[in-house]
This record gives structure tokens, C-alpha cells and sequence, in this order.
């Protein structure tokens, strides 16, 4: 019978050979081989250690750490009062974080634009109250406000999911042995949430390093960072070598946040699903 109910892990299998592992393997050819004759070398790779190259990682870097500390502070009081509360409300809030996720990756961003552009709400209201207009878009703090609002439910997900595993009866055994609120979160509450917010730290830095239509659309192209620079390696210069060179080192730091992941969440309790 187990035998059985492996087969039916077949579909994801192949769905798992066609779109995730056969372009990997692309991206690691294309990596070492010669884009005129196909032969292997290494030269693609000094194309990636340019001043321009890591000038546009370290600032995907700067901004995906910042994006990321954000969206843990903001995440982490909210997935508290949500586990505190009633389960009936605690569902209904935890829908409306999760309700623009429904909505294409592309419409939300073009909504942040919406806000942000020099003539958009934000200034406009700023204008109705007599203050000055606030120069926002095609700014780094654009498209940080772009990665905390895309991937601000990816954070509170895992947190919460962790914290209402944490037995009750554990905090109010601290509580009456005398420790207070901030022993009893700094000793209890935070020790028993690493794993989700490991998990969280990981889902949110790992699109956020490499977007780039956020940097796109908020950046109004002027802000490159790495995936921008991966994006025009593709479709403007059409060479699938370099870019598969830079995806190959931005790799590196997927699997290490992935590594550090696994380290603290052996047992998948910050999963979201």
C-alpha cells in the first residue's frame, strides 16, 4: 500500500523534472560554456565581478536585508495579537493579510505606483493638508515599500503559525512563578517562535533579493539591482551565458538563507501550508 501512494507523488515529479530541475541544469551549462562556440570556460563569471554588477548586488542586498527587518518588526507584534486572539477573529484577520495575495503579483505593485508617483494620493493629500509634496517614486525607499507590502503576509504567516503551537499552559506556568511579560516573551515566547521567524526571514528575503519588477515599476528603471541586471542579460542582450552566470552567484545566497532555514526549522514548524 505505501508502495502504492508513492505513485501518486508521480504528477509533482514530473511537473517537479520539467520545471525546476531541467532549468537548472540549463542555467549551470549555460554558466560554463562559451556563448560563440559552446566550449567550457570560466569567463562568464568575470563578467559578474564588474563594478557594476556588484554595485547592483549590494544594493539588492542592502534592500532585501532592509525590506526583511521591516516587515519582521511589523509581523511579529501583529502574529502575537493574532494568536492571542479568539479563533473566529484571529481567522478573520489573518484572511485580510492574506486577501491581496489573491490579486496578481503585478496589479499590487502598479497600485504602490498609484500612491507613491509625484502627483499620486499620497502627495496629493500631503498637498490638502498644506505640506510639501514628498518626492517618493523612482526612489530606494519606493522599492522597499514595494517588497514590505508583497511580501509582508509571506512573514506574518509563518510567525503565527508557530505561535499558536506554543501550549499556553507554558506561559502561564512562567506567569505564575512570577516572571513578567518581557521575561516571559524574551524566555518562552521568543525561543519557541525562532523557527517561524527563520522561516519567515527566508521567504521574504529570497523574493526580495531577486525581484526586479518591483525595482522596475518603483525604481522606474533608473535603480538596477541584480535581478535587473540578470532580466536584461536575458531579454535585451540575449546572452543566456552571463546571465546565467549571475543567476549561478545570486544562487549562492539562496541556498545559504535556504540552509540556515533548514537549520533552525528541522521540523517544518514554520510552515505556512
Amino acid at each position: 500500500m505505501k508502495n502504492k501512494r508513492k505513485w501518486l507523488a508521480a504528477p509533482y515529479g514530473v511537473w517537479a523534472l520539467g520545471f525546476i530541475i531541467i532549468p537548472l541544469l540549463m542555467i549551470v551549462y549555460y554558466a560554463f560554456t562559451s556563448q560563440e562556440d559552446g566550449r567550457f570556460t570560466l569567463s562568464n563569471f568575470s563578467s559578474v565581478f564588474t563594478a557594476t554588477t556588484m554595485k547592483a548586488l549590494g544594493l539588492a542586498l542592502g534592500l532585501a536585508i532592509l525590506g526583511t527587518l521591516i516587515c519582521l518588526l511589523l509581523a511579529y507584534p501583529l502574529a502575537m495579537i493574532l494568536a492571542g486572539a479568539h479563533v473566529g477573529s484571529s481567522a478573520f484577520i489573518v484572511l485580510i493579510f492574506v486577501l491581496p495575495m489573491w490579486m496578481n503579483f503585478l496589479l499590487r505593485t502598479f497600485a504602490w505606483q498609484t500612491l507613491l508617483e509625484n502627483n499620486g494620493v499620497i502627495n496629493s493629500v500631503l498637498r490638502l493638508l498644506g505640506l510639501p509634496a514628498a518626492h517618493l517614486i523612482n526612489t530606494p525607499a519606493a522599492i522597499v515599500f514595494g517588497m514590505v507590502y508583497n511580501f509582508l503576509p509571506f512573514m506574518i504567516l509563518p510567525i503565527y503559525n508557530v505561535l499558536i503551537k506554543i501550549d499556553r499552559d507554558v506561559i502561564e506556568a512562567a506567569r505564575d512563578l512570577g516572571a513578567g511579560l518581557w521575561t516571559t516573551f524574551r524566555k518562552i515566547t521568543l525561543p519557541l517562535s525562532v523557527s517561524g521567524i527563520i522561516s519567515g526571514i527566508t521567504m521574504v528575503f529570497v523574493p526580495s533579493l531577486t525581484t526586479f519588477v518591483i525595482s522596475d515599476l518603483l525604481g522606474g528603471g533608473k535603480i538596477l539591482l541584480i535581478g535587473n541586471l540578470i532580466e536584461q542579460e536575458f531579454k535585451q542582450l540575449n546572452d543566456w551565458n552571463v546571465g546565467s552566470a549571475m543567476s549561478m552567484v545570486l544562487m549562492i545566497f539562496i541556498v545559504l538563507s535556504m540552509m540556515v532555514s533548514a537549520r533552525y526549522d528541522r521540523e517544518g514548524e514554520g510552515a505556512v501550508f
